[in-house]
């Protein structure tokens, strides 16, 4: 994935099919669906791949078990349908991971244990494996640590993990290998109408700083929280569509959570659910959901939810957390769709919402990563219909993602590659094995490959995205920043001025992740 290349391409093509904006979940499922039908596809989004919500969740594919407490049912079977179908067409980015929900009162083991039955029941083929009622010692064997207490036994489930960043660097990879034309660091302006009808973009590249003009048949907005930003460019007279809320996870060594296993806590004091999730050797734990006002494309965690999600991890687990063992901490914005009188964002729903707006833009908000494939499915599924484009069948649902192989091992720092991980141990055998730092499994070898084939342009996108430093631990990447800078100006035959700006734009970017 070059991108030159890419830029040739989109230079050279006088009209797609579907223009695609938004380089998050949506946008890049959205690319591989509508390439791989065979339509001319361009996306294009305004930062890198994933920069926004999608690189920022809870790690986990997951049907939503608390979903099934409010009766949606439909959502519930489409996502455990979804996750099922990402683990085998994704192995090496996603993985089944057993969760166990501790229970406090007599007739809780009972309750989530016949509701995950329920869970389990609606997976049906997709199935990845029978919950289990669990024994209180059986618990506290599972989750160390475990407040014995009041505890009375608990239920233990299986749903799926994965790495949401490189699961997007990944679909772009596949996006391009069925001959779509990707571009990170491409901002749309402004639309271009014919007869009242948006019929393309104008286009900013922040890399090279070029403007580019691009023509198709229909326009896609897939920007997630910035959804109104660009609906605005096509009606400006629309109320808001979505209401964001924040939802924030701390970092911790795995000492503080040992085990394979995920804790989930169903029901926190204000009614959201509570995760600690082992991630790449570290503990992510999560989340908030907190309504917002100011969409930021940094969003940073407020105090009162660091506290909050500390205090609650400790309400469960007695191994002393405080905020001085916080490695990293991130934030993320939720696109939701509004609902009139509906003030509380804990209680919007997680379904997404396809429509067509005035000049016949198809707009996508709302949704979650477990269902990303079918909201591409169904916002391609719409332009064909508005645009008239000749009919192909959707692909994606047993089509393998970039790097597949069949049995990853995922003890091994390089499984989310798949099959492209040979390619980097070639490089580390070429002397380019060690490590950005001490503290980091990452390779100079990885740096090299994430400039040379994914697209990497920034020292952050490297850092935070093509790998999880930044999240794991925000003081090791600021450490490692300057190895890497030093590494990138090579392969890009950038100059000092270049990897100085660089340093201080991710400076900046990563003081956010630090409690102080």
């Amino acid at each position: 994935m070059n991108r030159s290349q890419q830029i040739q391409q989109l230079q050279s093509t006088h009209h797609w099919d579907i223009i695609i904006i938004g380089g998050g979940a949506t946008g890049l499922g959205a690319a591989v669906d509508s390439a791989a039908r065979g339509y001319k596809t361009l996306l294009v989004e305004q930062y890198d791949f994933g920069k926004g919500t999608s690189s920022r969740s809870t790690k986990l594919i997951h049907g939503g078990v608390r979903y099934l407490q409010q009766g949606n049912i439909r959502l519930v079977r489409d996502a455990l349908r979804e996750r099922g179908l990402l683990l085998k067409n994704a192995p090496h980015l996603a993985h089944p991971l057993k969760l166990v929900m501790p229970s406090y009162r007599w007739y809780e083991t009972l309750y989530y244990g016949l509701g995950l039955k329920v869970y389990n029941f609606l997976s049906g083929k997709l199935s990845l494996g029978k919950s289990e009622m669990l024994s209180i010692k059986k618990t506290q064997q599972y989750i160390k640590g475990l407040d014995g207490k009041r505890l009375s036994g608990g239920v233990a489930y299986y749903d799926g993990q994965f790495d949401d960043a490189r699961l997007c660097t990944t679909l772009a990879l596949t996006a391009v290998d069925v001959s779509a034309t990707v571009l990170n660091y491409a901002k749309v302006t402004s639309l271009i109408r014919e007869n009242e009808k948006v019929k393309g973009v104008v286009i900013e590249d922040s890399i090279n700083n070029e403007t580019y003009e691009a023509r198709g048949t229909i326009v896609v907005n897939a920007t997630g929280v910035f959804v109104d930003e660009v609906l605005k460019m096509d009606d400006d007279g629309l109320e808001k569509a979505v209401s964001p809320s924040q939802g924030i996870h701390i970092v911790v060594d795995k000492k503080f959570f040992p085990g394979e296993q995920a804790l989930f806590i169903p029901r926190t004091d204000d009614g959201r659910v509570l995760f600690a999730v082992p991630f790449h050797d570290k503990v992510i734990i999560g989340t908030t959901d907190t309504s917002v006002e100011q969409i930021s494309l940094e969003p940073v965690a407020k105090e009162e939810e660091v506290d909050f999600v500390i205090k609650h991890f400790n309400r469960y687990v007695h191994t002393g957390l405080q905020r001085s063992d916080v490695k990293s901490v991130f934030a993320g914005l939720r696109p939701l769709i509004k609902i009139p009188g509906k003030k509380k964002t804990a209680v919007l729903p997680r379904d997404h919402t396809i429509w067509e707006s005035k000049g016949g833009m198809i707009n996508i908000s709302g949704g979650k990563w477990t269902t990303y494939r079918k909201m591409a499915q169904e916002v391609i599924l719409k332009s064909h219909y508005a645009g008239g484009l000749a009919y192909t069948r959707c692909q994606t649902e047993t089509m393998k993602l970039h790097g597949w192989i069949k049995k990853p091992d995922h003890e091994d720092p390089l499984a989310y590659y798949g099959s492209d991980a040979a390619a980097i141990r070639y490089l580390q055998h070429q002397g380019y094995s060690q490590t950005i730092h001490p503290n980091l499994h990452y390779t100079i070898a990885e740096v090299m490959w994430a400039v040379g084939n994914e697209m990497a342009m920034t020292v952050e996108d490297v850092l935070s995205r093509r790998t999880r430093a930044l999240i794991l631990d925000a003081k090791a990447a600021i450490e490692a920043a300057p190895l890497v800078a030093d590494i990138m100006m090579k392969e890009m035959n950038k100059d000092e001025a270049w990897k100085q700006q660089q340093l201080e734009a991710f400076y900046k970017v990563a003081e956010g992740y630090i409690l102080r």
